[in-house]
């Protein structure tokens, strides 16, 4: 441990570092400031530590300071970071009230592929109080071919049980990064999805109510940083993060949400869209969008050596077009009139002009690809928020007994199975609902020659998929983690052991499909293969539990393209 003068002789020479680099990537949130370091109150590190956004020489590092007392700041909160016993990197930040005392700035000046320690500390009048340590490591450098590992995961509900995926994920010593793909928090109230779970299990939801302001996204973040499980995995290594629709609320689009409700005093979108956003940019190890961007445009790439090019995509806020959806199509329609309602709503669906990304995003996305292909790096991942591949559910009516169609009693599978019969696809939420766009992104990585590989969450459930184009050609392949703890499609299919089967049997792009469980998805990447191990938890419900990888598939590079998904 390095003396007292020395940390602070470290943090007054670290800060200008510092500073040149938050102008530089847009870490702005964060004011860097002057030498003065004693902070006159008292002081907690009650939310942990976090990392993100890997480069070779940088990374976002994060904290968030608790006051004793009341007070609006400002906190000079220190920082350094170490390898090994050596200190290389060290500043001094200032928080307070207006960024919820969170604390986000940029290390730089450091090594590629280098495993770091790093922590924050205040002086106060009883001396100086520290933040749990954490680990990191830079990004391989450029040209490096060494193997790079990532676990990824999605769809953490707090009331539905215990974030055992996450303490599993601590435990991998060997991680380039954790990807989130979304759904890090949820924004429902204690009377919301999940609330007879969360009340036996003593895991209900803070605020109370749902989340709408900026107050409200601040709390529901602060609650979900105290889990000691998140708490361990964000310690553990750098992440990689994007959002789904729950940061905002539920089937969140540029315009609007199905779950906003501006009739029951929700007020304006864009208002509550700023405030999820904010709140998000303050507690996440993220780095801001960059100058002349939305706020919400958080799309951003990253290389790990000449293995990976990592896309994050954000396929909600920023050019997503208007929600269409089967149960708001179809639920006045009598069975007569279903099929023509149907159509019709294909062709919207069909539309060119229908994006996920937005047309700026697009181009970036294009571009990328194009660049990473072109500089041999042999996978292009993207991680993406929803299903990419073509997915539409087994005709239930032939696939089920009558005695077992009985026996599923949920509203939502009554009005699925009807519909199965119409061979239409599942999910308009997902990439199925914007086809135009997915047909544009797959051109385009057919004009690049990458090889896709891309990390799906959402759906709460296990997928392996090759992906194919509109001439039957492979894309590439997809990978869907389950989730951290929300229930997924199984759960509503009580008995029915083969649905996962079914799927299969019904989608010519579904390799293998798995509606049961929770845990998370290690991917490795070599020059010449990819691999995906899904990891499962037994039970999210209890404290005890265990783990085990419950499947494997490989892909291998094959000259410009790649094989098919290989069950191993």
């Amino acid at each position: 441990m390095v003396d007292v003068s020395r940390r602070r002789a470290l943090g007054l020479t670290g800060g200008a570092l510092g500073l040149g680099a938050c102008a530089a990537n847009g870490v702005t949130e964060t004011e860097v400031a002057a030498p003065a370091a004693d902070y006159a109150g008292e002081v907690t590190f009650e939310h942990g530590v976090a990392s993100g956004d890997p480069l070779p020489d940088s990374v976002i590092l994060w904290t968030r300071v608790t006051p004793a007392s009341d007070t609006e700041g400002p906190i000079p909160v220190q920082w350094q970071v170490r390898d090994g016993d050596e200190p290389v990197a060290s500043g001094l930040a200032i928080t307070s009230q207006a960024r919820d005392f969170t604390v986000k700035v940029e290390a730089d000046g450091l090594s590629p592929g280098t495993a770091y320690t790093y922590h924050f500390w205040v002086t106060t009048p009883s001396g100086e109080i520290a933040s749990p340590e954490g680990h990191t490591r830079t990004a391989k450098p450029s040209g490096s071919s060494d193997e790079v590992r990532f676990a990824f995961i999605s769809c953490s509900n707090y009331p539905f049980g215990r974030f055992h995926a996450y303490r599993e994920i601590a435990k991998q010593d060997d991680l380039d990064a954790i990807i989130h793909l979304g759904d890090y928090f949820y924004e429902y109230g204690i009377d919301g999805y999940g609330a007879e779970v969360g009340e036996a299990l003593g895991r209900t939801h803070d605020p109370i109510t749902e989340t709408v302001t900026l107050d409200d996204y601040r709390t529901r973040h602060a609650q979900y940083k105290t889990d000691p499980d998140l708490q361990a995995a964000h310690a553990a290594a750098p992440w990689l993060c994007t959002w789904d629709d729950h940061e905002s609320t539920n089937n969140s689009y540029r315009t609007g949400a199905e779950n906003h409700n501006p009739e029951n005093n929700e007020g304006d979108w864009t208002t509550r869209k700023q405030a999820a956003v904010q709140a998000y940019l303050e507690w996440m190890p993220v780095r801001d969008p960059q100058p002349g961007r939305a706020q919400e445009a958080i799309y951003r790439r990253f290389d790990f050596g000449g293995v990976a090019s990592v896309f994050c995509l954000e396929s909600r806020l920023t050019g997503r077009s208007d929600e269409i959806s089967w149960f708001t199509e179809l639920a006045d329609k009598a069975p007569a009139e279903v099929p023509m309602a149907a159509m019709m709503t294909m062709a919207k669906v069909q539309a060119d002009n229908r994006t996920m990304l937005g047309q700026r995003q697009e181009a970036w996305l294009s571009d990328g690809i194009a660049e990473s292909a072109a500089k041999d790096t042999s996978w292009q991942v993207l991680a993406n928020q929803v299903v990419m591949a073509r997915v539409r559910p087994p005709n239930f009516t032939q696939t089920l007994t009558g005695a077992q169609i009985s026996d599923l009693d949920h509203t939502y599978i009554q009005l699925l199975i009807p519909f199965s019969q119409l061979g239409l696809p599942l999910n308009l939420d997902a990439w199925d609902g914007f086809p135009a766009a997915r047909d544009r992104l797959y051109q385009a990585a057919r004009a690049a020659d990458a090889r896709l590989v891309t990390l799906t969450g959402d759906t709460h459930t296990a997928w392996a998929n090759t992906l194919v184009d509109m001439d039957g050609k492979q894309r590439g392949v997809e990978f869907g983690c389950t989730s951290v703890t929300s229930p997924g499609l199984g759960t509503f299919f009580e008995g029915i052991d083969d649905l996962g089967e079914q799927f299969v049997d019904a989608n010519p792009e579904v390799d293998w499909y798995d509606p049961h469980g929770n845990g998370y998805t290690l991917v490795t990447l070599t020059k010449e293969a990819v691999r995906a191990d899904f990891v499962k938890v037994s039970d999210v419900t209890q404290p005890d539990y265990t783990a085990k990888t419950v499947a494997s598939f490989e892909s291998k590079r094959d000259g410009a393209g790649m094989t098919p998904l290989e069950k191993l």
